[in-house]
């Protein structure tokens, strides 16, 4: 689907339990003018639906580097990853570009691209130290990591299928609406 105004958004998507609900950032975005572009990390094409995203937006699922010839996605205005992963949030505060989904973030900030990450991870993760350290350094680079209250909250161990249904889908998009107001 292409927008009038021209918004190109990214979502990035990681293998965690909401991501077979980010249909549902998707038409959030679009009502709000963006076209979507859906970028999945490996892991997370297991976890959705890419034929029924794929109609969504318009748009085929990048989730691999594009090949010579293949022809490019739109370049982001945006992104928004969500559900973020602990591994993915602790890879991209140390740069590390592994994956298609990790080299797009790790060039945002350096191309003043904005980034909203909602993540999904329990309290035994979310306590570690590298993850508040990925945490604070992602905040010192000026990402936006909507973790706390108002934001995500992370849930017990072994209890994440209880909180898929109230994942804050909208507070990414409204986030991204703070940054430039």
């Amino acid at each position: 689907m292409t927008s009038p105004t021209g918004k190109v958004l990214y979502i990035i998507v990681c293998a965690a339990g909401p991501a077979a609900d980010v249909g549902k950032l998707v038409t959030l975005a679009h009502d709000q003018g963006w076209t979507v572009q859906i970028i999945a990390t490996p892991p997370a094409l297991g976890f959705i639906d890419a034929p029924a995203l794929e109609k969504q937006t318009g748009r085929p699922i990048r989730s691999q580097y594009r090949t010579p010839g293949e022809p490019k996605s739109p370049q982001a205005d945006a992104i928004i990853v969500a559900p973020a992963t602990y591994n993915t949030i602790n890879k991209f505060a140390h740069g590390t570009a592994d994956t298609y989904a990790l080299g797009l973030l790790a060039e945002a900030p350096g191309l003043n691209i904005p980034v909203i990450i909602l993540p999904f991870v329990n309290t035994a993760l979310a306590t570690r130290a590298p993850f508040r350290h990925a945490v604070d350094q992602l905040h010192a680079e000026g990402i936006r990591v909507l973790l706390g209250p108002g934001d995500f909250e992370p849930h017990p161990p072994n209890s994440g299928g209880n909180r898929i249904n109230a994942y804050p889908w909208k507070r990414a998009l409204e986030a991204l609406a703070e940054l430039s107001s």
